[in-house]
C-alpha cells in the first residue's frame, strides 16, 4: 500500500502585484509561482533548486501557508489547508515550522534566546514556566548549543550558533515537517557541514521531513532524497538526487550540474561546461511556450508556441520539455 504524502500541492500559483495605477507602467503582475504540483512524502527530503529569483522560496512559504497561495490546492496531512484562516490553521503550525535563510534577521534582537524558543511553547502548548524553561534547555541541547547561554541575546553568537537556534525553535512543537529556506547560504563553508550534518541527524532522531531549499547543488545532493529543479516559477525536472545527477533530462538541469565545481581534476577535465545565453525572462512578462525556451539551445517551434506539461518518464523521473535529453 502506498504511503499517503505529507504535503501536496496542486497546481499551486503565487502572484503578486506591484507598481500602482498613477504610474507610467501602472499595476503589474509577477508570476512568482506557476502551476507547481508537487508531493512531499514522510521521511523524505525534497530538495528545491533554481536560479535566485525561480520562485523556490515563495513556493516554500506557500507550503506553510505564510503567503497565501492565488490558485490550486494544499493539503497537509490529508487536510484541505488551501483557505483556512489563521484560527483554523494554528492548529496545524505545530505540525509545519521553516527555519529561515538569514539567522539574524529571523531572530528578535531585543529578546533573549529562552524567551524566542519558548515562544511556541507557551503559545501552543500552554505549559508552566518551569516546564518552559527545562524544554528550552533540552531543547538548546539537541542542537548542540549550552543550555547556560539561554539568558543571551541573539547578537552574542555565530552566524552558524543563530541557525542552530532557529533549528531548535522550529523543533520546539515536534513538527512532521520543516521547509528549510537555504539555511546554510549565509555560513561559512565549514559551519555549512555543521548544519547540514545536525539537520540529518535531527531527521532521523525526529523523524522529519524536509524541504530543502537552496541554490548549492553539492549541498542539495548531499541532503536529498528526490530533487526538485524549478525555472521561472515552474518544476522542469523532478526525479531522485542520483537519478538527477547522473542523467540530467531538463537542458536547464544539464546546465546547472555542468556548473557543480568537480573536486576530482580528472572527471572535471572530462565534464563539459555548458554556458547558457541571455538572461533569465523577467516574472512579470514570461515567454510563452516553454519558459526556457529563450535560452535553450535545442528550442524548436514547437516549444516557443506550446508549453510542455511534467510528464512522468521511465522510473520516478518527470520532466516538462518537449524533447527530454535521456529517457
Amino acid at each position: 500500500m502506498t504511503a499517503a504524502p505529507l504535503l501536496e500541492a496542486r497546481n499551486v500559483t503565487k502572484q503578486f502585484v506591484i507598481g500602482n495605477r498613477f504610474t507610467a507602467q501602472g499595476l503589474r503582475t509577477v508570476h512568482a509561482v506557476d502551476a507547481v504540483s508537487l508531493k512531499i512524502m514522510p521521511g523524505e527530503t525534497v530538495g528545491l533548486v533554481g536560479e535566485s529569483g525561480c520562485g523556490k522560496s515563495t513556493l516554500g512559504r506557500c507550503m506553510t501557508r505564510l503567503y497565501d497561495i492565488t490558485g490550486g490546492e494544499l493539503y497537509f496531512e490529508g487536510v484541505d489547508i488551501t483557505t483556512k484562516t489563521l484560527r483554523q490553521m494554528r492548529p496545524l503550525r505545530q505540525r509545519m515550522q521553516m527555519v529561515f535563510q538569514d539567522p539574524y534577521a529571523s531572530l528578535n534582537p531585543r529578546r533573549r534566546i529562552r524567551d524566542l524558543i519558548a515562544e511556541p511553547l507557551r503559545v501552543h502548548l500552554r505549559l508552566s514556566e518551569t516546564e518552559v524553561r527545562d524544554r528550552v534547555r533540552q531543547l538548546l541541547d539537541v542542537v548542540g548549543l549550552s543550555p547556560d547561554h539561554m539568558d543571551r541575546f541573539p547578537h552574542e553568537f555565530s552566524g552558524g550558533q543563530r541557525q542552530r537556534i532557529g533549528i531548535a525553535r522550529a523543533i520546539a512543537l515536534e513538527p512532521s515537517l520543516i521547509v528549510a529556506d537555504e539555511p546554510v547560504s549565509a555560513l561559512d563553508v565549514s559551519v555549512q557541514a555543521q548544519i547540514v550534518n545536525l539537520l540529518a541527524d535531527l531527521q532521523e532522531r525526529l523523524s522529519l521531513t524536509y524541504v530543502f531549499i537552496a541554490h548549492d547543488l553539492s549541498v542539495v545532493r548531499q541532503v536529498s532524497t528526490r530533487i526538485a529543479v524549478m525555472y521561472l516559477g515552474s518544476i522542469v525536472e523532478l526525479g531522485s538526487a542520483n537519478d538527477i545527477f547522473a542523467k540530467p533530462s531538463h537542458p536547464y538541469t544539464q546546465a546547472l550540474i555542468s556548473a557543480v565545481p568537480q573536486p576530482d581534476l580528472k572527471k572535471a577535465g572530462e565534464r563539459k561546461r555548458i554556458v547558457l545565453t541571455g538572461d533569465v525572462p523577467s516574472p512579470i512578462n514570461p515567454p510563452q511556450g516553454c519558459r526556457f525556451h529563450p535560452r535553450c539551445p535545442f528550442a524548436t517551434d514547437k516549444c516557443r508556441e506550446e508549453r510542455p506539461v511534467l510528464t512522468e518518464m521511465a522510473g520516478t523521473r518527470s520532466v516538462a520539455c518537449h524533447y527530454p535529453l535521456t529517457a
